[in-house]
This record gives structure tokens, C-alpha cells and sequence, in this order.
């Protein structure tokens, strides 16, 4: 028997109004995923818990097995150490967005998702040149607006989020909080010289992200496109520590995101590399469906050659439309995956355990990550329940009852 555990972030979603109230997921025609939940098992589980909007992170831990709040780490030493810049305990590291603000205003805290790879590329260059601190560090842009930053040091990460958009509860970033539309700064949250240090030289490297961005030849190029300029460097989610995860032994990851590959390789799974599109022009849509074609793809290439029993596929281009309030583009996500990985899983649905969820919801009129049950069939256990389509609703009434994330891969029998 082949397990298969496809992860949809983000799908999830609350009715819209363009769809007079019904979700992406009831409005996709899905023959293939229709299939598997009438012939399997629904159900619903809250990532953290009921009250919780988790960030991706502790989402997707927990749906990997281990209990985030069990942890003690910041996103960032996460993808920082799944980009391979030498992240040691004791650095801090920062999850970053390039961002557009004006008169210390946030306009777009994602550029607009206008950044090509290349341009990424060139302003993470001229700050690597030309900023100038205390401690060496290290910014890696990953994807879009995207990057990594790492100070080289022993600090503290026990500081707030530059991004108030993300409120810091304990060690985690909580979605939906703050004014987002403020340009903050980072603030000590104890009274030790490490942690003062350590907010200090994030809001040094802020400050001059915006002195170099905002001078930039190539955001004056991008103006003159009527394209947003990306004139500084937000940070958040700073970690010092690398959480230790759960081990699913045997498990094979096709994966594209530093979140999703770092927790994927700390919870013993193998990471098995494929080039994702880099951005080749300013409308990332296009990327997005072209890294779902090559994902397919690959998944499918690694199922049929079998070397694993395990397969952990994740898509994460469900939570960027549900970010942008494209719920039309979920439903053509949906379909897409309908017609050719699901199409694929059924013709060869013989010995497979197959479970198609999210790690969270993504509500597309909440433009973030909600606090919404999150939707899961099961196929290859036999019929417990009356559910027909894999939606929301539906699910509700499924088999497995109020889940959380933590539970999953045990009470579908993948670990």
C-alpha cells in the first residue's frame, strides 16, 4: 500500500459573495475528488485550536505530527535553515517581505506580488554590498517578495515582529492582528542586553533596507511601469533555535517552499528537489500555474517510480490566491488538480491510502489565514459516512470529528 498525503493550503474558505455564498470548493467541478470523497471518508480538524489563526508554521508542524505549542522556535531559523545559508543555533533569523510604504505607511506588504525573480535577485545584492552592521548577516530572497535574513551572533529572538500584521504570542506569529498598515519597528520583550541588541540591529538593517531601496535605480525603473516600489525590508517570525519535530521515517517531500521543506527534512522526511519556475514576469499568476503543472508532474513521476511508500505533496498557491481575494483562481487551482493529479490517483487508486486536506483555511474575503475548521477526506478505509464532494460543508458532517492538527497523520493511520 502506497500513502499519500496532499496538502492544499489555504483551500479552504468561507461562501463568497461572487459565487452567491457558495465556496471554491462546492463551485469546482471535481469528478476525480468527488470520486474519493464518495467512496472514503470526511471530516474536519482545527490546526491549533478553536480560537488559533495560525500562521503557516505551527500549521504545518502540527499537521506533520508534533504539537507546536510544545516548541520553542521562530520561523525564521526554519527556513533559513531549509535555504542552506549556515543557520547555527544562536543566529537569529527572520522571515522578510520587500515591501512598498510611503511617509512610514505600509501601501503593500507584498509589493504588490509584482517582483520578478531577477529584480528579487538585484535588491538582495545592493543590501548584501552595501549595508553596514554591527555583526555579519546574510539576505537571501526566496520567492516573490519573499526572503530570508540572518544575523551571525548569539542573540535573542525574544523581540516583536516589524510586521504588525503578525502579533507575537510566545515564541509564535498569530495572523490578523495589529495595524497592518503601520511600519513598526522591533522591541525588546525582556529586559536583557542580548534581546536589546538584537532589536536594535534588526531595526539598523530596516532602516538602511529603506535608505538603499528607496534610491534604487531599478525602483525607478519600476515606477516609470507603474509597478509599486519595493522600498523596504520587513521582517518577522525571529528564531535563535530549530524546533525538534516527530520523525515520519520513510516519507519522501515534494515540496517547494523554505516553510514546507524545512519542517518536512526536521521531521525525518526525505526532500526530493525539483526546479520550481523562478518569476519571469510581473504577474505571478502565471508562475503559479506553471509551478502547479511542474509539482504534478513531479508527483506523479515519484509515485510511479515507487521509491518511497510514503509521498507528502504540498501546493501552496491556494494560499496566495485566498490572500489576494481570488477565489476564481482557487476554483481553477481546484480543477487543475482535478483533471490531472486526482485523475491520476484514481486510475491508480488500487492499494492507496490517499488523504487530500489543508495545513489551515484561507478565506478569501479575510485575505488571511483564518480560525475556520479545515476540510479532509480519507480514501482507502472503506465508507463510514454519507459525504459526496470534498467542500467545507460537507466534510463538517464527515467521519472524523473535530480534529486537530496535531491528530491527523495518527487517526488516518499514516504514522
Amino acid at each position: 500500500m502506497v500513502n499519500v498525503f496532499v496538502v492544499l493550503s489555504g483551500v479552504g474558505d468561507r461562501g463568497c459573495k461572487v459565487f452567491n455564498g457558495a465556496t471554491p470548493l462546492e463551485v469546482a467541478k471535481t469528478k476525480n475528488l468527488d470520486y474519493f470523497a464518495s467512496n472514503g471518508n470526511g471530516g474536519y480538524f482545527y490546526p491549533i485550536n478553536e480560537h488559533v489563526a495560525p500562521e503557516n508554521d505551527e500549521a504545518i508542524m502540527a499537521l506533520l505530527g508534533t504539537d507546536p505549542q510544545t516548541q520553542h522556535y521562530g520561523r525564521g531559523a526554519v527556513e533559513a535553515y531549509a535555504v542552506g545559508i549556515g543557520f547555527k543555533k544562536g543566529y537569529l533569523a527572520l522571515r522578510t517581505n520587500f515591501s512598498t510604504v510611503e511617509k512610514e505607511i505600509v501601501l503593500d506588504k507584498r509589493t504588490g506580488r509584482s517582483l520578478t525573480s531577477k529584480e528579487a535577485e538585484e535588491f538582495a545584492r545592493s543590501l548584501n554590498e552595501n549595508i553596514k552592521l554591527e555583526f555579519p548577516f546574510v539576505f537571501k530572497p526566496t520567492f516573490s517578495h519573499r526572503g530570508i535574513l540572518m544575523f551571525k551572533g548569539n542573540f535573542s529572538d525574544n523581540i516583536t515582529n516589524v510586521d504588525l500584521s503578525y502579533k507575537k504570542i510566545g515564541k509564535f506569529g498569530v495572523s490578523g492582528y495589529g495595524d497592518k498598515n503601520k511600519l513598526s519597528s522591533a522591541k525588546p520583550l525582556d529586559p536583557e542586553s542580548n534581546t536589546r541588541k538584537s532589536a536594535k540591529i534588526v531595526n539598523d538593517f530596516v532602516k538602511q533596507s529603506q535608505d538603499i531601496l528607496s534610491k534604487h535605480p531599478l525602483n525607478e525603473k519600476r515606477k516609470k511601469n507603474y509597478l509599486l516600489a519595493a522600498n523596504v525590508v520587513v521582517p518577522r517570525d525571529a528564531g535563535v533555535s530549530l524546533p525538534v519535530l516527530n520523525k515520519n521515517k520513510g516519507w519522501g517531500a515534494i515540496v517547494s517552499s523554505p516553510l514546507e521543506k524545512g519542517f518536512a527534512a526536521l521531521s525525518g522526511m526525505k526532500i526530493i528537489d525539483y526546479n520550481y519556475p523562478e518569476i519571469k514576469n510581473h504577474d505571478i499568476y502565471d508562475t503559479l500555474y506553471k509551478g502547479i503543472k511542474v509539482t504534478v508532474k513531479h508527483a506523479i513521476k515519484q509515485i510511479q517510480e515507487g521509491e518511497f511508500k510514503n509521498y507528502f505533496i504540498h501546493f501552496r498557491e491556494f494560499d496566495i490566491a485566498g490572500k489576494d481575494n481570488r477565489p476564481k483562481e482557487k476554483v481553477k487551482m481546484i480543477e487543475f488538480l482535478d483533471g490531472t493529479l486526482f485523475k491520476f490517483l484514481r486510475k491508480n487508486n488500487r492499494d492507496l491510502n490517499l488523504v487530500i486536506t489543508s495545513d489551515h483555511s484561507t478565506p478569501c474575503d479575510l485575505r488571511a489565514n483564518g480560525v475556520d475548521p479545515v476540510p479532509l477526506i480519507h480514501f482507502g478505509k472503506g465508507k463510514q459516512d454519507g459525504i459526496q464532494r470534498f467542500t467545507e460543508h460537507e466534510c463538517f458532517e464527515g467521519h472524523y470529528k473535530k480534529m486537530y492538527g496535531k491528530e491527523v497523520m495518527h487517526k488516518v493511520g499514516f504514522l
